[in-house]
């Protein structure tokens, strides 16, 4: 079936007195979309794609779920492509806008968010705010108000190759043998998992992987320490507005990349999403490489963050399909369960793709069978 590619935008209002992308008006933002559709069928339903960074109107799931018949949207936030000083709320309210305006324009009915990769924290931080409106700032303290925004509940949710959220990926990534931010490159042997010398090589002992974890998560505590003291600073200085951009070392280090016992799949050893673990653990563009204060604690906080897809999915009514990628090498099996477990709706449905990669790329003669999974819990449930 041909598949006709439809770019569009729409602006809406942000009264924040902060700015965090480049150009455009005070006071608005302009955000871009592309629906992709059959080039003939109409459609009360519409699939709406996002991610925190957008970019993925192009993807092959994306494609072939318009080349079996659906009607598709994807929504690049105003972050699109740069995420060093993305607020997650303001993601929520792009998101909504784009919702209210698509109903408007094209007439759909019923909306089913497609959370591919971090698209899926996004969805439930979403829907979350839209049936359970509560937030009205950021981590941060900045004014951001999504109970007035008055977000409108989408009818169904597809955990597509997702992670559980930026927050927790990121802790499980995060290096924890850089003990000091100011000396990143200085590192503990005893954790560097890329360090021939370190005295724990794989298999990993169950006590080093406890280990292991915990000073994660303590480092991101201590960056988090860290932002949450300087934001301090700068309002007691008088300069409530401020911020300041850093950069964070070494976020590839897990050690599923080294150790292929741990959360075991179909994925390819010794390697992620980004090649080679060890190179990507300080490449530029590492997950979080560069940040600011309120970024940090909107995305990549472990305990400030509020887009937590476990946290989120507890929280919300509408139903839910799940499809695991066994052989991603992004978002891990355990990502696809822990998410399927924490959905609180009843209504919750999960499929695993047997060999498939993170992009579909590897395998593409797998997305038929992915399509087909989607295509058949859409129709079931009347979308």
């Amino acid at each position: 079936m041909n598949v006709v590619r439809e770019p569009y935008g729409y602006q809406s209002k942000d009264p924040s007195k902060l700015k965090e992308v480049y150009g455009g008006a005070a006071g608005a933002v302009f955000v871009e979309c592309m629906r992709i559709r059959p080039e003939t069928g109409a459609s009360k339903s519409v699939i709406l794609f996002s991610h925190p960074i957008g970019g993925g109107s192009f993807l092959p799931l994306v494609t072939a779920l318009a080349a079996a018949g659906h009607h598709v949207i994807y929504c690049n936030t105003r972050y699109r492509g740069n995420d060093t000083a993305l607020i997650l709320e303001k993601c929520v309210l792009d998101l909504g806008a784009c919702i209210a305006d698509l109903k408007r324009r094209f007439g759909y009915e019923k909306v089913v968010l497609g959370g591919w990769s971090g698209g899926g924290s996004l969805s439930l931080f979403y829907q979350d705010q839209a049936e359970n409106p509560s937030i009205t700032t950021t981590p941060a303290g900045d004014e951001v108000d999504l109970v007035a925004a008055k977000l409108q509940p989408a009818d169904g949710i597809m955990l597509l190759a997702a992670h559980i959220s930026r927050s927790v990926t990121m802790t499980e990534w995060l290096d924890p043998s850089v003990t000091d931010e100011d000396k990143p490159y200085e590192r503990d042997v005893t954790l560097n998992i890329y360090d021939p010398k370190c005295p724990d090589q794989p298999p990993y002992s169950a006590a080093f992987v406890e280990r292991f974890r915990a000073a994660q998560i303590a480092r991101n505590r201590r960056i988090t320490a860290r932002v949450e003291a300087t934001l301090a600073a700068l309002k007691a200085s008088g300069e409530p507005d401020a911020e300041r951009p850093f950069i964070v070392a070494g976020t590839m280090a897990d050690v599923r990349w080294t150790d292929p016992t741990q959360d075991p799949s179909d994925r390819k050893p010794y390697t992620c999403y980004l090649g080679e673990p060890r190179i990507a653990n300080d490449g530029p563009v590492g997950l979080g490489r560069f940040t600011t204060l309120r970024s940090w604690l909107s995305q990549w906080s472990y305990d400030r963050s509020r887009a937590n897809g476990i946290v989120n999915a507890g929280h919300i009514s509408c139903p839910v399909l799940v499809i695991n990628n066994t052989a991603d090498l992004a978002c891990t099996p355990s990502h696809a369960a822990r998410l399927f477990e924490a959905v609180a709706s009843p209504d919750k449905s999960y499929v695993d793709i047997k060999g498939a990669d993170h992009y579909y790329i590897e395998r593409h003669d797998l997305l038929p069978e992915a399509v087909a999974a989607v295509s058949g819990w859409m129709s079931a449930h009347g979308f």
